[in-house]
């Protein structure tokens, strides 16, 4: 073929790995395991460059190991339940099941022209019932052995949507789907014990060594551990004491009143025949429950008349307060304020005009707090006012562990450690999610259901008819027939549990079940053994926190429960977070829609016109907002499908590698992607040339080997450091110097060849193109991956510049072990030396072996 067609190629090649199965991943105990991972996709129905620039990286990982002798497991599957489906549902009519699988069918045929090394037989959705019915078994061995439980908790509760909604989905204190104000609600849940494992989740991160240090300083933020005081106020009515735990301990002096959650036994206590009080509860369990709306809403409180004494002061009497933002499920739901140095407490005291008692000054500035408080880090040294433990000068870090010291000896605290980690929430009020196998049984209580049961399946629809999915709330409740069941244990009239989980849990075991998809257990242990640790993950920054943490958890609960082996406790060995691909954003600066709200083009709709930015069609004048983060809601995405229609997969892939170093964000540009494609071209033309060159030898044989193999050592650096910009940097320099070369047929083939090899992992179609037009032999990802020969890495000669009176005029190319005196004679025989001394001698000639040559007049 002497015309590069990519759409000729790429069809070609990769009918030719299906047919011989490349990719597929088969156990084989001779050769070294290499599991590489990109976070699964949501099936949204449409892949975008974010995801093709994520895939590719694996893809470059994968099948640069496979060259190197590697047995490769490089799976795909779709995180396929959560409430997209539903809303879709709602708008349409339709079912999430169809929904679902119509979007992950769509998405397989957009992803495989990317020429994926994915085994595709290993393929599995989170909403398949062999998937989650092996999570529903899971669930069991973990229920078995403790590591989930049922109780009461204050959740979020979406009042159109009728469902629990995780901390995540609350933006701005409403439902993110609904745009219902998010009220506080009690309810019965399931959770996982996370926080059992709070210490070992946070020691064990020390031990990620190939993991971005910003991510796990995120999950040691997240964990939270803290050193505090707790301590019990004796009430002035003689009633049991109420208990507080305090990370700030050292600010006890400054205490003005005493807080206790809305949700705390004594609010509950005394809401009871006080309408009042019962009216204001219910207000603030209008907010929601997270962090954000809690510091957000505006202070609420309420006097309870309930007194306590100081524990440093008998006689110092200090109110109890009811307050909004006093959560109950961290600590004891009970604090001490200090409104001097918080600046929750400071706004709620300046509210209810509370006293404000500094505790502590600046070393410079000794001024009392007015609407700001103080707030210093820890480590700040500070200025102690009557502090009791007879501190003068001192960090907050050493007052802290002055206080605990004294509370102890006098005996009326204790230092606690406690965790910011709260225990996960995992019952969500919805139908599509995997259903939670368990059943309420009038004179059993919660049963297990029977593993034999397994899976329980969710209804596709309610006696024949289409569930209605525009009904608020969960499906699952009003099912004439699901809910209803025998007990396990008696056989008596029974009902289902009707939550199902929370999605996150369906993503945070899948990289086990990839080992053995098909097994009748959750993982076969053999494989697990075999294939277990994933050895690179890739994935956004996003998840940093949340997946993470609950696939650490659950890979410690595989452990326990005997689905994966001890090593495993870990499951990603090394972790790589991609950069973004932006688009500029292209806003019409000239008018807005009937709504007055922006208008946005697509990037086809505007062209460059007279050095401005306008519409094609209207010649409206543009605002470009560059490096933007693709959204459809702003018209710049770029299709990828339309990229590899006009250009190839291989451009899209080498253009998403080469701009920019893959921890950043890559700007998609469509000069950029024309130029990737001409330089694809360019290879491809030259390894035609060579093809078609006459046999025989050339000029400059071994300098174009001897750059071949430097080529080979830095592009191996640049893949196996994730300096995939780096990589093609060297490629683009070598194919300059292969196009440039005289040397002999033999010596181009091997370089071209060799081309071909270190091009494979990110144009792979092309590679394996080249490959056989110069007779490799099989494919090029089953031939061994080059190595660079050392003897050809050492410089013959070595390139020094002339300066000339401190300026540089010339240089000259000299073997590397010259004596210092020839050196001196080729320098002063050099046309620009001879010419500056116009016959004269030179005042000074110093020569820096290996280095450069000095030349004064």
């Amino acid at each position: 073929m002497s015309r590069y067609s990519a759409a000729e190629i790429e069809a070609k090649w990769q009918e030719a790995w299906v047919t011989s199965e490349t990719f597929k991943a088969v156990r084989d105990e001779s050769k070294p395991k290499y599991y590489v991972l990109e976070m699964f996709p949501y099936p949204s129905g449409k892949l975008h460059m974010g995801h093709v620039r994520n895939y590719t990286m694996g893809d470059v990982i994968a099948r640069y190991k496979m060259s190197t002798g590697h047995n490769v497991l490089h799976p795909m599957g779709f995180d396929a339940f959560g409430m997209p489906a539903e809303n879709a549902a709602m708008a349409s009519g339709g079912h999430p099941k169809d929904w679902t699988y119509a979007n992950i069918d769509t998405m397989v045929e957009q992803m495989k022209p990317l020429g994926l090394s994915l085994d595709w037989s290993r393929m599995f959705a989170t909403c398949d019932t062999e998937y989650y019915g092996q999570q529903q078994a899971l669930f069991l061995d973990m229920l078995d052995k403790e590591l989930v439980y049922r109780k009461n908790a204050v959740v979020n509760w979406d009042p159109v949507d009728m469902t629990v909604l995780a901390n995540e989905q609350v933006e701005g204190g409403r439902g993110w789907r609904s745009g219902a104000l998010v009220e506080r609600r009690e309810l019965t849940q399931w959770f996982f014990k996370i926080s059992d494992m709070s210490e070992e989740l946070l020691s064990s991160l020390d031990d990620l060594e190939n993991w971005p240090a910003k991510v796990r300083l995120m999950q040691e933020n997240w964990i939270g551990k803290s050193r505090g005081l707790q301590f019990g106020f004796e009430r002035v009515d003689g009633e049991e004491p109420i208990t507080v735990y305090t990370t700030r301990p050292d600010t006890l002096m400054g205490a003005s009143f005493v807080g206790i959650s809305p949700d705390h036994p004594i609010s509950k206590e005394l809401e009871e025949g006080n309408p009042e009080l019962a009216e204001f509860l219910a207000e603030c369990r209008k907010g929601g429950t997270t962090e954000e709306a809690i510091e957000t809403a505006p202070k609420l409180g309420y006097d309870t008349g309930i007194r306590v004494k100081h524990p440093l002061n008998p006689d110092w009497e200090l109110p109890v307060w009811i307050a909004n933002f006093i959560l109950m499920d961290y600590g004891t739901g009970a604090i001490f304020a200090c409104p001097a140095h918080d600046q929750r407490d400071l706004d709620f005291c300046r509210k209810y005009d509370l006293p404000v008692i500094d505790t502590f000054f600046a070393l410079d500035n000794p001024t009392p707090v007015e609407a700001e408080a103080f707030v210093p880090p820890k480590s700040e040294k500070v200025k102690w006012v009557n502090h009791f433990a007879g501190l003068d000068e001192a960090t907050g870090e050493d007052a802290i562990n002055a206080t605990v010291d004294f509370a102890e000896k006098a005996g009326w605290g204790e230092g606690v450690t406690k965790y910011r980690l709260r225990d996960w929430g995992l019952s969500r009020q919805r139908y599509w999610g995997c259903p939670i196998p368990v059943v309420h049984c009038e004179k059993c209580g919660v049963v297990p259901e029977k593993k034999e049961n397994l899976p329980i399946e969710l209804p596709y629809d309610e006696g024949g008819k289409p569930i209605d999915f525009s009904v608020p709330g969960n499906p699952l409740d009003r099912h004439p027939t699901w809910r209803d069941c025998s007990c396990p244990t008696c056989g008596a009239p029974a009902q289902r549990e009707t939550d199902t989980m929370d999605t996150f849990v369906d993503s945070s075991w899948y990289f086990a079940r990839f080992t053995a998809p098909r097994a009748t257990t959750p993982t076969d242990l053999v494989e697990a053994e075999y294939w277990m640790n994933v050895d690179q993950y890739i994935g956004g920054i996003e998840h940093a926190i949340l997946h993470l943490l609950y696939s650490r958890f659950f890979a410690r609960a595989m452990n326990i429960t005997g689905h994966l082996p001890e090593k495993s406790k870990e499951p990603f060995d090394a972790l790589f977070t991609q950069g973004m691909v932006t688009h500029a954003i292209y806003k019409n600066a000239e008018r807005t829609d009937e709504n007055g709200r922006a208008i946005y083009h697509y990037p086809n709709e505007v062209e460059e016109r007279d050095g401005e930015t306008v519409v094609k069609e209207t010649g409206e004048k543009i605002t470009v907002i560059p490096s933007a983060k693709m959204s459809k809601s702003k018209n710049n995405v770029v299709d990828p499908l339309a990229i590899i229609s006009s250009y190839g997969a291989d451009t899209a892939r080498w253009f998403v590698l080469s701009d920019s170093p893959p921890e950043r964000d890559v700007e998609w540009t469509a000069s950029g992607a024309e130029a990737s494609a001409k330089h694809l071209a360019r290879v491809h033309r030259i390894a035609t040339d060579v093809a078609d060159m006459p046999e025989g030898t050339g000029q400059g044989d071994e300098d174009l080997l001897r750059e071949m193999h430097k080529a080979i050592r830095d592009v191996t650096l640049g893949v196996e450091s994730f300096g995939f910009n780096a990589s093609i940097a060297k490629l683009y320099a070598f194919t300059n110097t292969l196009a440039k070369s005289k040397a002999g047929k033999d010596a181009k083939r091997e370089a071209t060849r060799t081309l071909a090899q270190l091009m494979s992992p990110m144009t792979p179609h092309l590679s394996e193109e080249i490959w056989g037009m110069l007779g490799g032999e099989g494919l090029v990802i089953d031939a061994a991956w080059p190595k660079a020969d050392d003897s050809m890495l050492v410089e013959a000669n070595v390139t020094l510049p002339i300066q000339i009176n401190g300026k540089r005029r010339a240089e000259i190319s000299v073997p590397k072990d010259m004596p210092k005196e020839e050196v001196e004679k080729i320098a002063l025989a050099h046309e620009a030396v001879a010419k500056a001394l116009d016959g004269a001698q030179p005042k000074k000639l110093i020569v820096v072996p290996g280095r450069i040559v000095n030349v004064v007049i």
